[in-house]
């Protein structure tokens, strides 16, 4: 931005001094077309005013690539789970009702239920761009213990008493869903603390430990998921959710590592930084103090083993249907039908999922994080995943977008 800034300092100049040293032509010879002020023979181009791109156009089912293939029966259930929240909306509620009928429908069954009710709208990026990152997150599973007992020594923590979280809807409506975090020093409201000042016992954090854990790199990726299983030493195994943050933005310590060069650009996955942490233990406080981010947790139930956790949309997700979105351009609980491929692979992945979470970085109307599900190969796959891909979201044919591409259920 200074730059350009300065390229337009300097070409403003450069016109002002050619203008000085010439004479000033007749205005209905040399003016500007539209203007009688520039007296320069070659004047400044108008403006370029670029296209207006709708996040959202209407499509049909056809240009969905291997929709014919099969499968959207195998997003039924995520799809009822779906329809467990949006059933009262106005939009919804005969869609709903209607898909609660079915049950258990074939293929064939599913895809013209679909195509009968619901409207497929292709995203697209501000840029007009069709494409877009298409990565993975999972659940992890830790080894803890409820009491500090060695190897379990590195703690999870609950939300500090100090930490305020502030609704900016309270201030202006249209910064609906957004929060500053943040804590009283004196009169004023400061920034929370970073993940180094925690980690040095700046934050009054001390009693607020629900478990403790074997492996701060593992305690590390909870806090990037948002959500895990810990197994404890008696057998039992039970789920910790996120319950807040401190309200500093993510940073990537794959790209902390790249540029100093320890890891090269295309391999920095969570499998390639987890072997880094473990070559490297001394420099490993270093290493995560790069991202200031810090989360806490809470404690859940694990009523169902099979369910993933609790989503944004509040229903459990269901592992390789459900997908991170951004509700400002996509309907939480709506199908997506996503074109992309598998992790690391040119292998098509044309799946029909559901709309059913949100996270931090997952911003554009052409991006999404596909859920893999809970433990190491689901974990192997989201680490891997960095892809592109295309999306159709797929709403009621009552339901359409407003002309800013957003979407109010």
């Amino acid at each position: 931005m200074i730059e350009h800034l300065r390229w337009l300092f300097l070409a403003a100049t450069g016109l002002t001094a050619g203008c000085a040293l010439q004479p000033l032509p007749d205005n209905s010879a040399g003016a500007c077309p539209g203007s009688s002020t520039c007296p320069c023979p070659v004047c400044p181009s108008p403006p370029v005013v670029a296209p207006r791109v709708n996040a959202l156009e209407p499509a049909d089912f056809g240009a969905l690539p291997g929709w014919k293939d099969g499968e959207q029966a195998a997003a039924w259930n995520a799809l009822l789970a779906s329809c467990q929240a949006l059933r009262w909306r106005e939009a919804w509620r005969g869609v709903c009702a209607r898909a609660m009928e079915l049950r258990s429908p074939s293929d064939e069954e599913a895809r013209r239920f679909l195509e009968d009710q619901f409207v497929p709208w292709r995203l697209a990026n501000s840029d007009g761009g069709l494409e877009g990152l298409i990565t993975g997150y999972y659940e992890p599973v830790l080894r803890g213990s409820r009491v500090r007992a060695a190897p379990f020594v590195h703690p999870l923590y609950g939300p500090p008493d100090d930490l305020l979280s502030i609704d900016l809807a309270t201030v202006n409506p249209e910064l609906r869903g957004q929060r500053l975090r943040g804590r009283v020093d004196g009169k004023r409201v400061v920034p929370y603390y970073s993940r180094a000042e925690i980690a040095r016992g700046a934050a009054p954090v001390a009693g607020k430990e629900i478990l403790w854990v074997d492996d701060p790199i593992e305690a590390f990726f909870l806090q990037v998921q948002g959500s895990g299983r810990v197994q404890l030493d008696g057998g039992e195994t039970l789920r910790v959710g996120y319950a807040d943050q401190n309200g500093h933005p993510f940073q990537s310590i794959g790209r902390y590592l790249v540029e100093r060069g320890e890891l090269k650009l295309g391999e920095a996955s969570m499998q390639a930084i987890k072997s880094w942490a473990a070559a490297n233990p001394k420099r490993l406080e270093e290493l995560l103090n790069q991202n200031p981010s810090f989360v806490f947790f809470r404690e859940l139930p694990l009523a169902d083993p099979a369910n993933g956790p609790v989503g944004a949309l509040g229903v459990p997700l269901s592992a390789g249907r459900s997908i991170a979105v951004d509700p400002r351009y996509v309907s939480l609980g709506a199908p997506v039908f996503l074109a992309t491929t598998f992790p690391a692979s040119a292998t098509p992945l044309n799946r029909l999922v559901l709309a059913q979470d949100t996270g931090g970085a997952i911003r554009n109307p052409v991006r999404a994080d596909f859920f893999w599900g809970y433990g190491v190969e689901a974990g192997a796959q989201a680490g891997r995943m960095r892809q592109t891909g295309r999306m159709w979201v797929l709403l009621p044919k009552d339901l359409k977008p407003n002309s800013a591409g957003a979407v109010t259920p």
